[in-house]
């Protein structure tokens, strides 16, 4: 099964991150263009495919994760401006036959990122 996933994970609660909202772009050299916005579910997972297999192709892509206002809409309290407003992650699709996921687990203070199965 081919194409682009991801979920969010919250290292602060223990749960999965609902309703994060999601920005996806290619990148062609110094150009970044906009392909789609969607929100995670209860689950920190989308819907569907940020790429299915008909849509995914070989590039670069970028992930904008909105955790800023997630971790506020939770009650954490921090300090203005956040230390992490966005997570963007820059990555390469060379096989767009495979799958590709990229999982976020994230905490006001830091995240890692990995290409997940």
């Amino acid at each position: 099964m081919a194409g682009l996933t991801t979920h969010v994970l919250d290292l602060t609660h223990g749960t999965p991150a609902d309703h994060v909202e999601i920005d996806l772009y290619t990148i062609k050299g110094k150009n970044k263009e906009h392909i789609k916005t969607d929100t995670t579910n209860l689950d920190g997972r989308l819907d569907a495919p940020l790429l299915t297999e008909l849509e995914i192709q070989q590039g670069e892509y970028e992930i904008v994760f909105h955790i800023g206002s997630y971790f506020k809409r939770k009650g954490v309290e921090l300090e203005e401006p956040n230390f992490l407003q966005t997570v963007p992650v820059r990555f390469g699709i060379s096989e767009p036959d495979s799958h590709y996921h990229v999982p976020l687990l994230v905490s006001p203070w830091g995240y890692h990122v990995y290409r997940g199965s």
